[in-house]
């Protein structure tokens, strides 16, 4: 199977053309719903994260640049950034339920997986890896989970001007790794 063209779906969207969003829906769905579950931990706020996800999207395609990064990645940080903006607005993390987990884990595609099977995630799964436990803890907890620094330090029990140094001295190992 080829590989999927997000910029050309990108491209597409910024035209204006619903078949093309309708494309990157179909393939992209099932692992944006994910990302939102994991930081939003429901499953009906996570639909709607990812319903106005798709609608920033379709409005701010022409902003993307290909040059700049990957479409997955961008697609990626607007759902992220959504379903941040809503954790913060409700002021609060929600409980997950068991059924509900088990729901998630069948009906979507594991994140790590689907990230670790492309190149750019492969790339990015290397850099990981040469970083510390808990260094790479810190970055997957920001960065995945959705957790402020604070929240990070209260969560490891660590104190913050660790977890601030931790995560800036990663994200710059990370840079120099990925460049």
């Amino acid at each position: 199977m080829e590989p999927f063209d997000h910029a050309s779906a990108l491209e597409g969207c910024a035209r204006r053309d619903p078949a093309s969003l309708r494309r990157l829906y179909d393939h992209e769905a099932g692992f944006l719903l994910a990302v939102a579950l994991r930081i939003v931990r429901r499953r009906e706020v996570a639909v709607d994260v990812l319903h106005d996800a798709f609608l920033d999207i379709w409005e701010r395609a022409g902003s993307f640049d290909s040059s700049r990064g990957a479409g997955r990645a961008w697609i990626t940080s607007i759902v992220r950034h959504r379903a941040l903006k809503y954790i913060r607005a409700a002021g609060r993390e929600t409980d997950i339920d068991a059924a509900t987990v088990a729901e998630i884990v069948d009906a979507a595609p594991d994140p790590f997986a689907a990230l670790a099977a492309s190149q750019d995630g492969a790339r990015l799964h290397g850099c990981l890896a040469r970083l510390g436990a808990d260094r790479r803890q810190v970055i997957l907890l920001a960065y995945v989970d959705g957790l402020s620094q604070s929240e990070i330090a209260e969560r490891l029990a660590t104190p913050l001007g660790t977890v601030k140094a931790w995560v800036r001295r990663s994200l710059i190992a990370l840079k120099d790794c990925l460049s």
